[in-house]
């Protein structure tokens, strides 16, 4: 569950950041007529996540043994590098993401076609979706769908809550810290999925184990098996009984991404919309910016 809501807040809030500046752009040109576009935009972007997500998890529910562990360890792997490709595209991308934005919104706005708004929107927030839907299906393998959901569910109200104050532009909401701190968590969620993948891999007979386990606690009642355990596997990618290579693979991918993501450059600002740098985030850009 804890993932899974790291992970919707912080995908939700990248697509909500997409909405809010689209919409605040449209109240300062005096266009407030034309939200309904971008309302539909968002709704067929999230039509259409739910839709792929959903699919695909019954079509991976229904494979058995082999099958079933190889597709789950691809997975999980491929969750990893669009999980490390997020973190890092969204730091260099967050610098001119305000202006872009509204750059696009004027060429639609000056083509006559309105639906360019739906498209801007849609874009945005189904390439969201379809990443989050790709991380869901990494991390529910490890817990109960039910749990999985309530976590989803509870980090994607947030973002939508945060998206909306963005967009009202009279909060102060330090979205540079915000990013700082998930990454931070996405980084350690990433690190234990590469660790599954890794161990989904051996299970299928695809990678060779060295030496397992590393030890073994799987008959302990509180990190050996139940529903703390679960959520120690889904959110740190915990094993009660690990490989060599399971350890190897999540420390190695803790201190490589951790160093470039915290201390291998700064994390840029805003310039323009929403801004990163510790100040009041205000998503109505000033009359003389520029993209």
């Amino acid at each position: 569950m804890g993932a899974a809501f790291f992970i919707t807040l912080r995908e939700g809030l990248e697509a909500a950041l997409i909405v809010a500046i689209v919409m605040a752009y449209l109240r300062q040109l005096g266009r407030t007529k034309e939200f309904s576009w971008v309302f539909l935009g968002a709704i067929a972007g999230v039509a259409v996540s739910l839709v792929a997500g959903t699919g695909v998890y019954i079509a991976v529910g229904e494979l058995e043994g082999r099958a079933e562990q190889l597709t789950e360890g691809i997975i999980a792997l491929a969750a990893v590098a669009v999980l490390t490709w997020m973190i890092f595209w969204m730091r260099r991308q967050a610098r001119t993401l305000g202006g872009d934005l509204r750059k696009r919104v004027d060429q639609s706005l000056a083509g006559g076609t309105v639906l360019g708004l739906s498209s801007i929107v849609f874009i945005g927030v189904v390439r969201e979706g379809l990443e989050t839907a790709l991380f869901l299906l990494a991390v529910v393998f490890d817990s109960s769908a039910t749990s999985t959901a309530i976590g989803a569910f509870s980090g994607l109200a947030l973002a939508i809550v945060l998206g909306y104050l963005i967009y009202r532009g009279g909060e102060r909401i330090n979205l540079r810290l915000f990013f700082q701190i998930t990454g931070g968590v996405i980084i350690v969620v990433a690190a234990g999925l590469l660790a599954k993948g890794v161990h989904e891999l051996q299970e299928a007979g695809v990678l060779d184990t060295l030496y397992a386990p590393v030890w073994d606690v799987g008959s302990n009642p509180i990190i050996g098996h139940g529903q703390f355990t679960n959520f120690l596997k889904g959110f740190l990618g915990w094993s009660p009984d690990p490989s060599i290579e399971q350890l190897a693979a999540w420390a190695i991918y803790i201190v490589v991404a951790s160093w470039f993501f915290f201390w291998n450059g700064r994390l840029p600002s805003v310039a323009q919309g929403p801004r990163t740098d510790g100040a009041s985030v205000r998503a109505e850009p000033e009359q003389s910016s520029s993209a």
